[in-house]
């Protein structure tokens, strides 16, 4: 079991217990959320933004347009703060203060890098289009040159990061247990709906099995 590397910014200080360094356990949840928050700090100060990305190994690549200033200004080397939640459940507890969420987390800091070779960049967003729907690239055309040079994709190294857990029942004061009230956990399932085909594709067009097996539960 190998362990990320642990710094005093990437260790989890409230409720250490539901901390966890294991670098399994912060890619099983990298590889079932799709959307990230990047934050980072720039001149007219701290901003947050929501990304899709994907896990390739020990790296996680962002990607965007060529004229983005948040990517832009990760791609020259700036720290980031990446986020990634996946929300399974309300705490219901007895009492407003021990209300709480059943989660799953990863905070990852590093510095990215930008990926400038065009074949490298084509297969990054391979991975991108694979993470969020595996099967779609043996379908999907490929970005084009234009495409290309459009976009701008980065690669942050996996290395310094925590992921947090927390679940199970609510956690109330011995004193309130003989409250009647109903206390427990509402859980979240994340499900697939039907397909929408678009206005440009044929009546007897078949469903990809990759959409009709989507995967459940991401988020």
């Amino acid at each position: 079991m190998s362990q990320l590397k642990k710094t005093p910014r990437s260790t989890v200080r409230r409720l250490p217990k539901r901390g966890s360094y294991d670098e399994t356990t912060v890619r099983a949840i990298l590889d079932q959320g799709m959307l990230c928050h990047v934050g980072l700090a720039n001149d007219d100060g701290p901003v947050v933004i929501p990304m899709g990305y994907a896990r390739r190994g020990d790296e996680l690549l962002l990607h965007g347009s060529a004229k983005s200033r948040l990517l832009n200004d990760m791609a020259k080397g700036s720290p980031v703060c990446i986020t990634v939640t996946l929300l399974d459940g309300l705490v219901l507890a007895r009492s407003s203060f021990h209300h709480s969420m059943n989660y799953r987390s990863v905070v990852l800091f590093g510095r990215a890098e930008p990926i400038r070779d065009p074949r490298e960049k084509a297969a990054a967003l391979d991975a991108i289009v694979e993470h969020l729907v595996p099967g779609r690239t043996k379908d999907a055309r490929g970005a084009n040159d234009r495409e290309l040079d459009a976009t701008l994709v980065v690669r942050v190294p996996i290395r310094e990061a925590s992921a947090k857990i927390r679940s199970g029942p609510p956690v109330d004061d011995e004193e309130d247990l003989a409250l009647e009230m109903w206390a427990g956990v509402v859980p979240f399932e994340h499900r697939t709906g039907e397909p929408i085909r678009d206005a440009y594709t044929p009546d007897d067009t078949p469903v990809p099995d990759y959409v009709l097996s989507y995967p459940g539960g991401r988020s």
